[in-house]
């Protein structure tokens, strides 16, 4: 059984159900309960169940941002972020109310929770929380208007998946104008459900695409080794190597040769973090061709067509379509 608490509301989930009774019963007589039965909302979060999968979404809350903003007359987009913009920390006009696009930001962090699709425009635009300028802002509503056209875009996790683990990584080198740094990123699926994502700046500037790329194995094999704890936590054996998706050929060769290259000696313990997983037999590494590299999602702003073709295979899907 395994308990998910924040504060005062709690999540039970358990295969026995009578375990969970019985759980209650106890808390019962210690604390005061409201039992609200079958998980359905939690956080802003909205679960929907049926046979054949399990929904998770936010579309109150997604609503509620448009509702507080003024935009939910807005004109929707079927795209967050125009794929031919780069932001600058210099750019255009200061905003005069820095603290209105703070707040802003911070909800649509949180809405990232279950919108993969939000995931890299929203971190890009707040890394410009401390001075925001007008394009950003601009930037901003053009995020509020695809969410007016998929306030219920949803996580779809089949029942009868599998149990065994699959990502894929990418990197946009030196994406940032201002750092020369890469972006790497990643996603993670347990099966056919989409459980872990990430897009974040690097650290350090990479002096290759190659070494950008190979930074964003070795981030997701952190991730797989976190992952696989969680999942002896949850008494669930994963036997087979995770498989891990890269669509660049020099960096999966750094993965499997003995001795790194000199460019990448000053790097070596984020080297050697990736190798020791492939040799242990815990990671498997494979090739994936560019148009089917899930990670794309978080690495770039994508045109529309990609944008929606990717989301497709990632099972996030619009609750209000019939697709």
């Amino acid at each position: 059984m395994t308990l998910l608490v924040y504060v005062d509301d709690i999540v039970f989930a358990s295969t026995d159900r009578q375990a969970i009774t019985d759980l209650t019963v106890f808390l019962n007589t210690r604390f005061k309960l409201k039992d609200l039965g079958s998980l359905r909302f939690f956080l802003g979060l909205e679960v929907a169940r049926s046979a054949a999968r399990i929904s998770l979404c936010q579309k109150k809350f997604a609503l509620d941002i448009l509702s507080d903003t003024g935009h939910l007359a807005a004109k929707p987009s079927s795209f967050p972020m125009d794929s031919n913009a780069k932001f600058s920390a210099l750019d255009g006009e200061l905003f005069d109310d820095p603290k209105s696009y703070r707040r802003l930001i911070g909800r649509l962090l949180y809405l990232t929770l279950t919108r993969p699709d939000l995931t890299y425009v929203v971190h890009t635009l707040s890394q410009f929380m401390q001075s925001p300028w007008k394009p950003h802002l601009d930037a901003v509503y053009l995020i509020l208007q695809y969410i007016k056209a998929t306030p219920g875009q949803a996580l779809f996790f089949p029942t009868s998946s599998s149990c065994h683990l699959k990502a894929f990584c990418d990197s946009d080198w030196a994406g940032c104008p201002d750092t020369c740094r890469s972006v790497s990123s990643f996603c993670v699926f347990l099966g056919d459900s989409l459980i872990s994502w990430k897009s974040k700046k690097q650290t350090t500037v990479s002096r290759s695409s190659a070494e950008a790329e190979y930074r964003s194995m070795a981030a997701v094999c952190s991730e797989i080794t976190w992952l696989f704890h969680l999942l002896q936590d949850f008494q669930i054996t994963h036997s087979q190597a995770a498989l891990l998706f890269c669509d660049s050929k020099a960096a999966l060769h750094i993965a499997v040769i003995r001795n790194t290259t000199n460019e990448l000696n000053t790097s070596r313990s984020i080297v050697m973090l990736c190798k020791k997983k492939i040799q242990l037999g815990l990671v498997r590494t494979l090739h994936v061709s560019s148009s089917n590299q899930l990670a794309d999602l978080f690495t770039k702003a994508l045109r529309s067509e990609a944008f929606r073709s990717l989301l497709s295979k990632m099972n996030i899907h619009n609750i209000h379509c019939s697709s």
